[in-house]
This record gives structure tokens, C-alpha cells and sequence, in this order.
């Protein structure tokens, strides 16, 4: 009997335990971004390394001072760099340096605690004053400036977006690269060798706010730079037209290469001058944002010229970052499409052959 009643006990718990309720289902949760916002530091000592997924890709890694090899943000690290730059172009050749580059290398840089620029060239390749080459995608509008101010405005924010969807909140945007004579050409261009074009700094500003505003969308207090070459010069006069025009900008980024003039002693001086006077003039901040010494020429002398110039704008209280640009490369590395071009390997770079930090780099510290 008791046999009995427990088999019926124990039949009667199944039962219930069978007949219960199932839960209510879980309600999904968007998955946490990868990484989260890095504050700007007080003054950036950045490096520009958009570059590295391709040499990487090649098979180049990095090492410590101790020799150990590690992921190249962490050598940086160890050298003083807080800062990463990355340009954006829009189709470019293998994807380097295209949206999906630029993401995964900016993850890389935030999770290793690095403050992040972003540098728009609005090409499918370098951007500079020798060329503002249309991406071959937007080609079909080259003369149709509303159109062309729309492409500016959808590749800045679809980039933007995919930064932010991975949680990588930029630091500074650079609209444009090096545009002293305007960018998108013939569709921003502000002069030619005939003179200077009509209307050209107004078609200018409209694509220099179109990027602004798209940018300002995404990531409201994220400041905007306006980048001209030949930080040496009096670059007042450049500002002052592209402002009058109604072109917009919170900051300015000025690119310094000491060594290709005659004298680097004075260059260095003149661009600390320059550097001081843009700031008062335009009460803006002033952020170097490319600059390269000629390491394999003499590493001792490009130190030397690196770090002076490092000490003195170190000094201005509105000058709020410098970043060497491709500091990875060692003289001797080219990108593949270097060679598809005939153009020599870049030889301002600031390592070795071995992925080791030269004296160039002790200027960030």
C-alpha cells in the first residue's frame, strides 16, 4: 500500500511539473557595442596608420623595445601615442583605407584606449593639392554641385553610422584632405592656372558644410577640421575666404613636413608662429594633423627635428594634437598599389624593417 501511494505521489508531481506554465519568452537585447567612447586627451601625440591592415595583411608584425612581438596600438602605446588617425577613401583598391577598413581599425585603436581621428578624402585615393580626384562612383555628377554636396553628405554619414553602430565615437573629423585648392575637383575647386574660378569658394564651403552637417548629425559634439597643407606659411588669408564664404569649421588642421624645405630649423619656427596666430586670430584650436620627418636619410637628425618642434607647440595652449603620419613603415615597404604606379616607398616613416619604434618616435613622450 505505501509502495502504492508513493508510485501515485510521485506520478502526480510529473503530472504537475509537465502541466506547468512555460515561461514567457525572453524579449531580445541588442548586443552591447564593442568598444565604448575613448576621451580626447589634453594634447594628442597621434600617428596616422592607415596602412597597417595591408602590412599586416603582408605578413608584417610589430615588436616592443624588449623585442616581444605586439599588436601594433600597443607598441604605439609604449612609444607615448594616445591617438589614432585613419583616412576614408571611397572605393579604394583592395579596400584599404574603405569603410570596412576603416571600422575595424578604429575598433582596434578604441580598445586599446586610443582617441580617434577621421580623415575624409572624398576619392577613391589620396587627396591633396595636387590631385581631388571625384571617386569613380560619383563621376556621372562631376558638374552638378547639389548632387556631388549629396554624395559628400551620404559617404560621410554611412561611415559615421558604421563607426557608431560598433560603438567607436570619433574624436575629431577632418572634411576633406589638404584642400588648399579645394577638393572634388572641378566641382570644388577654387582656382585653376587661368586664375581663380567664379563662385569657387562658395561651391567649396557648400561641400565642405555638406560633410559638416553630416557629420554634426551623427555625432553632435564631435568638432570638424578644415586641413590645408604647408603648416609654415600664413594660411590666415585661406581661412578667413572659405569662412566669408559660409563655409563651416570648429577647428584647424595644418600638415607640417620640416625636412623638404632648405632650412628645417626655420620651418619648424615659422609653422610654431603660424600655428599661434591662426589660433588667435580665428580663436580655433590648431591640430597638426600630418607630420613626417626623413628617418632612414638620419635618424639622429630626424629625431632631432621631430622632437624640437614637438617641445614647442607642446606650448601653445590652443594647439591640441600632432600626428605622424604612416610612422610604421620603414623606408623600404610600399603599398601594392605603389608599385602598379612606379612610385618609391614612402621614407618618412619611424620604424624598422622589423616593426620595432625608432629615437624618431621618443618625440611623443
Amino acid at each position: 500500500m505505501k509502495t502504492t501511494r508513493l508510485i501515485l505521489a510521485v506520478a502526480t508531481l510529473l503530472a504537475t511539473a509537465c502541466n506547468c506554465s512555460k515561461p514567457d519568452p525572453v524579449t531580445p537585447v541588442d548586443p552591447e557595442p564593442e568598444v565604448k567612447p575613448v576621451p580626447a586627451p589634453a594634447f594628442a601625440k597621434g600617428a596616422d596608420i592607415s596602412w597597417v591592415s595591408e602590412m599586416e595583411k603582408g605578413g608584417r608584425t610589430f615588436q616592443l623595445k624588449s623585442g616581444a612581438k605586439a599588436d601594433i596600438m600597443d607598441v604605439l602605446k609604449e612609444t607615448g601615442v594616445n591617438a589614432i588617425r585613419l583616412r576614408v577613401w571611397v572605393n579604394p583598391t583592395g579596400g584599404w583605407s574603405g569603410k570596412d577598413d576603416v571600422v575595424k581599425l578604429a575598433i582596434r585603436a578604441a580598445k586599446a584606449g586610443m582617441a580617434l581621428m577621421v580623415d575624409f578624402h572624398y576619392s577613391d585615393f589620396f587627396a591633396d593639392p595636387s590631385r581631388q580626384t571625384i571617386p569613380a562612383a560619383w563621376e556621372a555628377d562631376k558638374n552638378i554641385l547639389d548632387k556631388m554636396a549629396k554624395h559628400v553628405s551620404d559617404h560621410t554619414t554611412e561611415v559615421l553610422k558604421a563607426l557608431q553602430a560598433a560603438g567607436v565615437t570619433p574624436n575629431w573629423v577632418q572634411v576633406g584632405n589638404e584642400t588648399r585648392n579645394g577638393m572634388l575637383w572641378p566641382a570644388g575647386q577654387l582656382w585653376t592656372e587661368s586664375g581663380n574660378i567664379p563662385d569657387g569658394r562658395a561651391h567649396f564651403a557648400q561641400l565642405l558644410n555638406a560633410g559638416y552637417e553630416a557629420v554634426k548629425a551623427v555625432f553632435p559634439n564631435c568638432p570638424v577640421l578644415a586641413h590645408v597643407d604647408n603648416a609654415y606659411a600664413d594660411n590666415a588669408w585661406w581661412f578667413e575666404q572659405i569662412g566669408n564664404a559660409g563655409g563651416k569649421f570648429d577647428a584647424i588642421a595644418l600638415s607640417h613636413y620640416p625636412q623638404t624645405q632648405p632650412d628645417w630649423k626655420k620651418c619648424n619656427a615659422d609653422a610654431v608662429k603660424q600655428i599661434k596666430s591662426l589660433a588667435a586670430k580665428f580663436n580655433k584650436d590648431v591640430i597638426v594633423s600630418e607630420v613626417g620627418v626623413q628617418t632612414p636619410a638620419n635618424e639622429t637628425l630626424a629625431a632631432q627635428v621631430l622632437s624640437e618642434f614637438m617641445t614647442e607647440v607642446k606650448k601653445i595652449t590652443q594647439c591640441k594634437g600632432v600626428f605622424y603620419w604612416e610612422p610604421e613603415v620603414d623606408g623600404k615597404w610600399k603599398p601594392a598599389v605603389y608599385g602598379s604606379l612606379g612610385w618609391n616607398a614612402y621614407d618618412m616613416g619611424a620604424f624598422t624593417t622589423e616593426g620595432r619604434a625608432t629615437s624618431v618616435m621618443e618625440a611623443f613622450k
